[in-house]
């Protein structure tokens, strides 16, 4: 029997920064399931674009009443036209959404909206072939297994950048538990490391330096990226998990980068001006010094020759956010020029699960690491979670072990964990081989 759609609702929700986002619900033979999309602050040109009303009315501007109306009007009954078989999988149902809409950017029907279908499909087909999600995705990605690679969880409980109200110009700093034994105990160090920094920043700075930022990190008045990383450290020292830590950095510097150069004061009444070799210099000198094993965009978006110089040295994994934008054409320029080394994967960029996973996929063809990624503006939806497991990238980055939207993430991942060991279904860890996951996915393909 065909395991086809019955129906396609949308509606306007909200995600955790309280502005509008796109939900979705798709009713199968085999029951309702739901997908709600998250939406970034720190925004690349390269993205796919999502639909906002403009209605200055109604949520300043950033509805999504139009959105929800193309899922209603236009996709869904395009979709449940074609009748598509479920159980054969969602490439199909996501290359006729691409076509639907027609644009390189989504632009004409939204990346939220079509997202959000996207998400939901993949729920449908993978309950349309009996499977979890995670076992569904390993399938479309082509993972023959034997088991899966679950991820080292990267918290970021440090926020600065666009995400917070202090004077750091550096976005995330984040803290990934690679010397437990699995995810369950990585989350666990990594609370209990979040808690004593806490303490750590009213101790220095009092009570009122305890706010949060938008992904649940600690947001203390400070501005250079040496006294965020001092107090990291210190906190891994004070909770009984000193070298239990690596550190990860997303500077998220187009945000800052003006006239050829980088503004590390750009929050701040002072002028810090970096010139390209400048930021490498500094960089390098935070790598020496601190047990740093990731840098996120450390360059901006369209600054090539500086990632290209910095990459033929760089020691550790250089992830591109802005400047790839989980999209294939950036991502082979980006390989041809030798710019970076790792793939930073957020679906909402692209704006289908079928192309996210077709870019993780041309990451490991090129020997790079793939780092899935949350948004800033997210969702209580837990997809990232199994979509990390399903590609067996190693690791994922879900924002601080605080606040509902980032924990749901963690939370299944804790589940998954759980069920496969029920299941007697070989489940690793990798721990300090992060970077190598997928590749080892690869090999055994």
């Amino acid at each position: 029997m065909r395991a086809t759609i019955f129906s396609i609702k949308a509606a306007q929700r909200l995600d955790s920064r309280g502005k509008p986002t796109v939900q979705v619900e798709i009713t199968t033979s085999d029951g309702t399931f739901p997908a709600i999309v998250p939406s970034g602050a720190s925004k690349g040109d390269y993205e796919a674009i999502e639909l906002r009303d403009k209605d200055s009315k109604a949520f300043g501007g950033n509805g999504v009443l139009e959105a929800v109306r193309n899922v209603e009007e236009v996709i869904g009954p395009a979709i449940m036209s074609k009748a598509f078989d479920l159980a054969e999988g969602m490439k199909p149902i996501d290359d006729f959404m691409v076509k639907l809409d027609g644009t390189s950017d989504k632009s004409k029907l939204g990346a939220n909206s079509i997202l959000a279908v996207s998400m939901a499909c993949a729920r449908a087909c993978a309950a349309a072939q009996s499977v979890p999600l995670y076992e569904f995705i390993a399938r479309e990605i082509g993972s023959k297994g034997p088991g899966y690679t679950m991820p080292v969880p990267f918290f970021n409980v440090l926020n600065g950048g666009v995400h917070s109200g202090n004077g750091m110009a550096f976005q995330e700093f984040m803290i990934a538990p690679i010397a437990a034994q699995s995810v369950t105990e990585g989350i666990q160090w990594a609370a209990e490391v979040y808690q004593e920094l806490k303490s750590l920043i009213v101790e220095k700075f009092g009570k009122s330096a305890i706010g949060i930022g938008d992904e649940g990190g600690f947001c203390p008045p400070i501005s250079h990226p040496s006294e965020a990383l001092d107090l990291l450290v210190e906190s891994f020292r004070r909770s009984g998990h000193d070298s239990h830590f690596q550190v990860g950095i997303d500077p998220a510097s187009s945000e800052f980068f003006k006239d050829d150069k980088y503004d590390l004061g750009f929050k701040t009444q002072e002028t810090d001006m970096r010139t390209k070799s400048g930021m490498a210099e500094l960089y390098n000198d935070l790598i020496e010094r601190y047990p740093i094993v990731l840098l996120e965009d450390p360059f901006a978006q369209d600054d090539w020759d500086a990632w290209v110089s910095f990459n033929e040295t760089c020691k550790i994994e250089l992830v591109g956010d802005d400047l790839l934008a989980t999209n294939i054409i950036r991502i082979d320029k980006a390989a041809e020029k030798k710019a970076c080394n790792a793939l930073l994967l957020k679906i909402n960029q692209i704006g289908t699960i079928s192309e996210a996973l077709t870019a993780a996929k041309r990451a490991y063809e090129l020997g790079w690491s793939v780092f899935v990624s949350h948004r800033s503006g997210e969702s209580t939806d837990s997809f990232i979670a199994d979509l990390t497991v399903g590609i067996g990238s190693g690791h994922l980055k879900s924002g601080a072990p605080c606040r509902g939207e980032r924990v749901v993430k963690y939370n299944r991942l804790m589940d998954i964990e759980d069920i496969l060991k029920a299941q007697n279904i070989e489940c690793r860890y990798p721990g300090e081989q992060f970077r190598w996951a997928g590749k080892a996915r690869d090999s055994r393909n």
